[in-house]
């Protein structure tokens, strides 16, 4: 089967590859672009660790082929920090203590930051109804919640 060249964009910056059809946007990114941030947890969509945004749009890489991010904006975990410097979301988790075994982090944190651009004020409810498609095995969530509002105040507040 003959590869096919995709023109595309990740984390703000332009990017080319070849994949095979069959090949998913998460065999993409950590096999052939070594972006190796997103996770693989389930390979079905069900776990939330492989999250990246695609046009804007929170999905499961390991859902959506490789060529299907033609001309599209990819967004992944190496982009939510910038120059060496956490995000406001990263800093939280980590002083929050709402993370462990980091497998679902990457995931819990793109989303979050897809939640807070698309909400800057969720409640509890609309935080966790949100990041319902993202499973964490360890932590018990309320930490990851509680990182999320604080994350949310504070980017609120322009910090």
């Amino acid at each position: 089967m003959a590869k096919s060249h995709v023109s595309t964009s990740i984390n703000g910056e332009p990017v080319e590859y070849l994949c095979d059809p069959g090949d998913t946007l998460l065999d993409v990114l950590r096999n052939e672009l070594q972006l190796t941030g997103t996770k693989e947890g389930c390979g079905s969509g069900d776990c939330g660790a492989c999250s990246v945004t695609l046009n804007g749009r929170l999905v499961c890489s390991c859902l959506v082929l490789g060529v299907e991010a033609e001309g599209a904006e990819v967004g992944t975990i190496e982009g939510v920090g910038a120059n060496d410097k956490l995000h406001v979301i990263q800093e939280k988790f980590l002083e929050h203590a709402a993370l462990q075994c980091g497998v679902c982090t990457p995931g819990l944190i793109v989303s979050t930051k897809a939640l807070l651009e698309e909400n800057p004020n969720p409640t509890e409810e609309e935080a966790r109804y949100y990041l319902a498609g993202n499973l964490c095995r360890c932590t018990g969530y309320d930490k990851i919640i509680r990182a999320v509002m604080d994350a949310a105040e504070t980017m609120r507040e322009g910090a």
